[in-house]
């Protein structure tokens, strides 16, 4: 790969590409929203076909140029930046935004990878369908770099990651070859699984330019509560209660701290709090129930079982669309809520669902054996996915404790490990978290991963130092 100014490799991308896919390398190119690494390109482009990318793609790798895709640029692990190393070619994703096509009786859905999540849910929601991926960002998250990282977010419980989402793709190659998946159907046996392959390899196998989207019924009721419980092992039980209740009804099961709520009183006060005093624990669940069921009767009868078996102290049922857009604010505003108090050390991991209340207790341990400091621990507890994050105790600011980030990182995936969970249970790897994976991944899984790498792209240049070591 080289390390110099690839003067040659620029005038031929010049001469390949049409004016209007070549980019001027705005900062916001370069940036991440965790502010911990400031990216470097020798170019960016913007193409507006496959074809354009594949060409792009094709230089890099005559002249050894690293490649990095860039889509919504919202990852949480600085997958989307290089901050060493040659300066890469960025391809951004912006202009490939087009719906395809859609087929509402199949429930698929074919779009570009730089479609904007907000849009997909749109354009499903206009066929009278449903694209269930929901994240807090999907107004500027694109399609490919959630597939590249598998995101997960709410409503994963009912319906899956990305990777459960997608049953196609179209594809860049390493060597610049374009692959054509794009095929609507649920059962393909023709050899390995590329699909599933690429998706989560965080561009680091290819650039995802298309994918084929399933889709679902939208629910005919839908329906939100809150539920106060006595801490995270009553949640638990919660959650198989309201799932013995409405089985595959729930959509999501969030639980929440105190802490959220405190953090959002003191940077959000325009987000109205729920409750008149603030609960120690509290859930968050979301019901999407077919034709002729009420989700607010199924609602009540869970929390009346749930009272009487001393699972839930207090609860809140939305009366109206208005308030269950309220109670999912509380919800999706306290990660903007985090990053304005500023973490010490912030954490995406999952845990198998009969542990989780162990960690949470091991971890406020763990965290006060090493200074003072507050927990935000809240996500997805449907499918063991937390977001434990540690801040600094009031007055004091992440600053102060910049010296202990590595030590608090460490103590807490050490935990997870020891629990059986993982350490990057949605956000993927990135940069952020290459360390980790070479500390707790089985030996076996990493040759096998770097023997891919290789094997797909030899020459090293797609996302190099992303998932796995340059």
């Amino acid at each position: 790969m080289t390390d110099t100014p690839p003067s040659a490799f620029l005038e031929q991308l010049t001469a390949a590409l049409p004016a209007a896919a070549l980019r001027d390398i705005a900062p916001h190119y370069l940036e991440e929203p965790r502010g911990r690494w400031q990216g470097h390109a020798c170019a960016v482009v913007a193409p507006d076909t496959a074809e354009q990318a594949a060409v792009a793609v094709r230089l890099a790798a005559d002249a050894g140029v690293p490649v990095i895709p860039y889509g919504g640029g919202t990852g949480l692990v600085g997958g989307q930046v290089a901050d060493c190393g040659a300066a890469p070619l960025l391809i951004s994703l912006e202009r490939m935004t087009r719906l395809r096509s859609i087929h509402p009786d199949e429930n698929v859905m074919v779009v570009e990878a730089g479609a904007i999540l907000s849009d997909v849910h749109d354009a499903a929601q206009a066929a009278g369908r449903l694209f269930p991926l929901s994240i807090a960002a999907k107004g500027s998250a694109r399609i490919g770099g959630l597939l590249a990282t598998n995101a997960g977010g709410v409503n994963v419980l009912r319906y899956g990651n990305a990777r459960d989402l997608c049953l196609g793709l179209e594809a860049v190659m390493p060597d610049g070859n374009i692959w054509h998946g794009l095929k609507r159907l649920r059962k393909d046996n023709t050899g390995y699984d590329l699909r599933g392959l690429l998706i989560g390899s965080e561009g680091t196998l290819g650039l995802i330019t298309a994918a084929v989207l399933k889709l679902a019924p939208r629910p005919a009721g839908e329906g939100t509560a809150l539920m106060v419980v006595d801490g995270p092992a009553a949640a638990l039980k919660l959650l198989a209660l309201a799932r013995d209740h409405m089985g595959e009804g729930v959509s999501a099961f969030e639980l929440m701290h105190r802490q959220s709520l405190d953090f959002l009183a003191e940077t959000m006060p325009q987000v109205r709090q729920p409750f008149a005093a603030r609960p120690e624990w509290f859930v968050l669940i979301d019901v999407g129930l077919a034709r002729g069921l009420d989700p607010a009767e199924a609602l009540e009868t869970l929390f009346a079982d749930a009272l009487e078996a001393e699972l839930v102290s207090d609860g809140l049922i939305a009366q109206s669309e208005a308030q269950r857009a309220e109670f999912w604010s509380v919800r999706e505003s306290v990660p903007e809520a985090n990053r304005l108090i500023g973490s010490v050390s912030s954490h995406d991991v999952s845990l198998p669902l009969g542990a989780v209340a162990g960690f949470i207790e091991k971890g406020g341990e763990v965290i006060a054996a090493l200074g003072d400091f507050r927990i935000n621990c809240f996500g997805h507890l449907g499918d063991g996915n937390l977001h434990y994050n540690v801040f600094p105790a009031p007055g004091r600011s992440r600053a102060d404790h910049a010296g202990q980030r590595e030590a608090i990182k460490r103590a807490v995936h050490d935990l997870v490990h020891e629990m059986r969970g993982s350490v990057s249970a949605e956000h993927g790897i990135g940069r952020l978290k290459v360390d980790d994976l070479e500390r707790y991944a089985d030996p076996a899984k990493l040759v096998a991963m770097r023997a891919i790498k290789a094997a797909l792209d030899p020459r090293g240049i797609m996302n190099p130092g992303a998932v796995l070591r340059i």
